[in-house]
């Protein structure tokens, strides 16, 4: 351990970093150590250091929050195991994050670095050309990993930098345009996307709103999918879908005989996302009951099944989303607030598709893209008639409505051209029609908010009413007198 004597008078994170990974190349007996960290949003994995061959290699990268393409170190961090391989073949496993030489390499070690809450923030690798049991060393590698990594910590408060950041970070860690698999490049989007990155591998509650048909599920299953539960199960249940009875079951489980009809235990929706990602579509319509227990398992990380007098422990990361205003529904007595400040430790709003003008007509491609490979036919061009026609469009039921549009058109499609025609879109009403008095106007305006509401809900009256304001027999008399029926949602 004399090269560890020698950095004790040192007050540089970046030289201990570096001596780490001389050391653990030392006790490995290997020519590569290599050190990863999660950066201070835990949205990057940083190689902070790395020894090859004799010699400390100084020029730094990171990786993206998902590491898609490094399974090796996601699957060691996300599971905070350790991982030994020998002998490690190329051709079934992939290493690209390890440094090209003149021999391949035959054996690999992982090992999970944990903060003082037993979580991972980072890696030690070692990997030889020889092929030999490198999980004999990780023992002693741990406690160095421990050791230097809690020093580095210590003298980078001290120096009032907790990791030193390159001066081109903020561009490397730029969100890219595919934003985790979701489709779009506005600036609402990229915003949305670095929002996700903050929370990948931070064990947060998040609450995505937004309105009806903008992707909140794809917006969970990305935290999920690029996460570090990825490797366990996703879980879905819209809290609208069931009545409160059976809800509940569904939820929390229940043991045999608990009710009539119970005739076996079965395993609730909290048992089944034990180490994912439960998601709960419509949070706002669960019932306050259920609200009550929800929030025992945000706090306790407990359930009880029902008829069952005990509780066990689970570890859950809830992803909640809603079309509705949660904060009025506190302040109206519909909704705990205890459960929404809980729930809403990390809000994420999701835009209209009328707030992503540029994401518009690369949606569409897509769309109609995929409906052609599902048909199995040949790609349909686009007229510019139509294009215009979809980029004028205000989308009341955004990214949803864009896509059912699209599959329709390339349905009614035969000539190999979408035409404005295939879309069928109702004209927008201009409510500033010179020819129109000012009563007829106002009447104009408030028919297109009494549509754009009904569209946003999914023409449910009651809801309608209660977010405009309205007893929801004026609603229907409203509705009525201006025309509004069915057919126009």
């Amino acid at each position: 351990m004399a090269r560890l004597a020698q950095l004790a008078g040192t007050t540089d994170p970046a030289a201990w970093l570096g001596g780490l990974v001389e050391v653990a190349a030392q006790l490995a007996a290997s020519p590569l150590a290599q050190l990863y960290l999660l950066d201070a949003t835990h949205t990057r994995l940083m190689l902070s250091a790395e020894w090859f061959d004799g010699r400390r290699q100084h020029e730094a990268t990171s990786l993206p929050s998902d590491y898609d393409g490094e399974q090796l170190l996601q699957y060691c961090l996300s599971q905070n195991r350790l991982l030994s391989i020998a002998p490690l073949d190329a051709s079934l496993h992939p290493t690209s994050f390890l440094p090209e030489a003149a021999r391949p390499w035959r054996s690999l070690l992982c090992l999970p670095l944990p903060d003082a809450e037993g979580h991972a923030v980072g890696l030690l690798v070692t990997a030889s050309p020889s092929g030999c049991d490198l999980a004999q060393a990780a023992e002693p590698l741990a406690s160095l990993g421990r050791f230097a990594l809690g020093q580095a910590q210590l003298l980078s408060r001290l120096r009032g930098a907790v990791q030193p950041a390159r001066p081109d970070e903020a561009a490397v860690a730029r969100p890219c345009a595919s934003g985790y698999g979701l489709i779009g490049d506005s600036p609402r989007m990229r915003a949305v996307y670095s929002l996700i990155g903050k929370v990948l591998h931070n064990p947060v509650s998040v609450l995505l709103t937004g309105e009806t048909g903008t992707g909140k599920e794809l917006v969970a299953r990305a935290i999920h999918d690029c996460g570090s539960r990825r490797s366990q199960a996703f879980v879905v249940q819209n809290c609208a879908a069931l009545p409160e009875h059976l809800l509940e079951s569904e939820l929390f489980g229940y043991r045999k005989g608990a009710f009539t009809g119970a005739d076996r235990d079965h395993e609730g929706l909290f048992d089944a996302a034990n180490g994912g990602t439960l998601f709960l579509d419509e949070i706002g319509d669960m019932p306050p009951t259920l609200q009550a227990k929800l929030l025992r398992v945000l706090q306790e990380g407990e359930v009880r099944p029902l008829g069952s007098t005990r509780t066990h422990k689970v570890d859950v990361r809830i992803v909640a989303a809603t079309h509705q205003d949660l904060r009025k529904r506190v302040e109206d007595g519909r909704f705990r607030e205890d459960l929404y400040y809980r729930l809403s430790l990390f809000p994420i709003e999701l835009p209209p598709l009328r707030e992503r003008d540029q994401d518009i007509l690369r949606l569409a491609r897509h769309f109609a893209d995929n409906a052609c490979g599902f048909l199995q036919r040949d790609a349909v061009r686009w007229s510019d008639a139509a294009l215009e026609q979809l980029a004028g469009y205000g989308f009341p039921g955004n990214v949803r409505e864009l896509k059912g549009l699209v599959e329709r058109a390339v349905l009614l499609c035969d000539g190999g051209e979408l035409l404005p025609e295939h879309f069928s879109l109702r004209p927008v009403d201009d409510a500033l029609d010179s020819t129109l008095n000012l009563r007829e106007r106002l009447e104009r305006v408030e028919r297109n908010l009494l549509v754009d509401c009904l569209r946003k809900n999914g023409g449910n009256q009651s809801q309608a009413a209660r977010e405009l304001g309205l007893p929801r027999r004026t609603l229907l008399y409203r509705m009525e007198r201006l025309g509004v029926s069915t057919g126009d949602l």
